[in-house]
């Protein structure tokens, strides 16, 4: 059984790590990720490809050339030429088998970007035991659904974007008893182009279908106390620093100080 919504919210979810400050430019690294734990912050928030020859890195885009110092897509390297790379031209692009097990108290919320990343995903959290402390999210329902059927009702996941959609346009009308099958969480957008999502009746929709609400990627202090008025359980943000004083603030930070 997934433990990964075990414990108090408001959830923070730091967003490809804590990449502010000095960490400046450095996401998706181990350091960004060591540091977020460091502040006393459990839930890390990551991306998932596969190089050509099936290794799982975390890493956002499905090319280089934005934050590391070599250019090319993921899909077309070999490890062996991923690994040569560095973020912000000082860090290593981390192995998610390697994150898994450097940081054993770390909750994963893992958006799997790529069709060939799916099966190495699933393979890696059954290899390695930890399905139990992830949340898988995609861009795909596609994926999702495939990690899902593979990996059983064990494993959490996020509504997948048709689903979402869904929930957005008849909030209203689509019935209470209608339920998204192993989805613990609607991980949303404060809106899509101009349509809003994080509205009270969507969260109000969630909550009915016993879904936590998580919205990204929101760094502003008063949207954070906005979100909060309205019931919203969890913050996925380039700004974990910012997001904690707020909850700080309120009283209602679950980490230590």
């Amino acid at each position: 059984m997934s433990t990964f919504l075990d414990g108090p919210t408001p959830r923070l979810l730091a967003h490809r790590g804590w990449h502010t400050g000095e960490l400046q430019g450095l996401e998706n690294t181990a350091a960004a990720f060591s540091r977020a734990l460091d502040e006393g912050i459990r839930y890390l928030e990551t991306d998932v490809h596969a190089t050509a020859d099936g290794v799982l890195v975390a890493f956002h885009d499905t090319v280089l050339d934005r934050v590391t110092d070599r250019a090319g897509p993921i899909g077309a390297l070999s490890w062996d030429e991923v690994r040569r790379a560095r973020i912000g031209g000082r860090e290593p692009i981390p192995r998610m088998d390697e994150l898994l097990r450097d940081f054993p108290d770390a909750l994963f919320n893992i958006d799997a970007k790529s069709d060939a990343a799916v099966a190495p995903l699933a393979t890696l959290l059954e290899r390695t035991r930890t399905v139990d402390r992830v949340c898988l999210a995609s861009f795909s329902d596609a994926r999702l659904k495939a990690l899902r059927d593979r990996l059983g009702p064990a494993v959490a996941v996020s509504l997948g974007p048709r689903q979402v959609t869904r929930l957005v346009a008849r909030t209203r009308h689509l019935p209470v008893r209608t339920r998204f099958p192993g989805a613990v969480a609607a991980q949303v957008p404060l809106r899509m182009g101009v349509v809003p999502v994080a509205t009270p009746a969507f969260i109000r929709a969630a909550h009915r279908r016993g879904l936590e609400v998580h919205v990204w990627t929101v760094d502003d202090p008063a949207e954070v106390d906005r979100l909060l008025d309205l019931g919203v359980e969890g913050f996925v943000t380039d700004r974990p620093d910012v997001v904690r004083a707020v909850l700080q603030r309120r009283g209602s930070w679950p980490g230590p100080v």
